[in-house]
């Protein structure tokens, strides 16, 4: 099974990396872009069969590894 997780820094967390793609778009010609927010996105190979156990698992390691969550939020998709 796998499972694909979205870690996004959470809304009012300022985002240094964003802020600098953004700029750097608009040197490059691309004025309409107004803001940019910068994630990750980690794809995980599970042995789990089970869809709910997997997502249980999956959950777990963005609380305890994968996502700090006093900054990010994250989103687990069972693919």
């Amino acid at each position: 099974m796998k499972a694909r997780v979205h870690v996004m820094l959470k809304d009012g967390v300022l985002d240094p990396q964003g802020a600098a793609v953004r700029h750097a778009l608009a040197t490059l010609g691309f004025a309409g872009v107004e803001g940019v927010r910068q994630g990750k996105v980690i794809d995980l190979d599970l042995a789990a069969t089970d869809r709910a156990v997997a997502e249980a698992e999956v959950r777990a390691m963005c609380e305890r590894l994968l996502a700090n969550t006093v900054i990010e939020k994250y989103d687990v998709e069972i693919i």
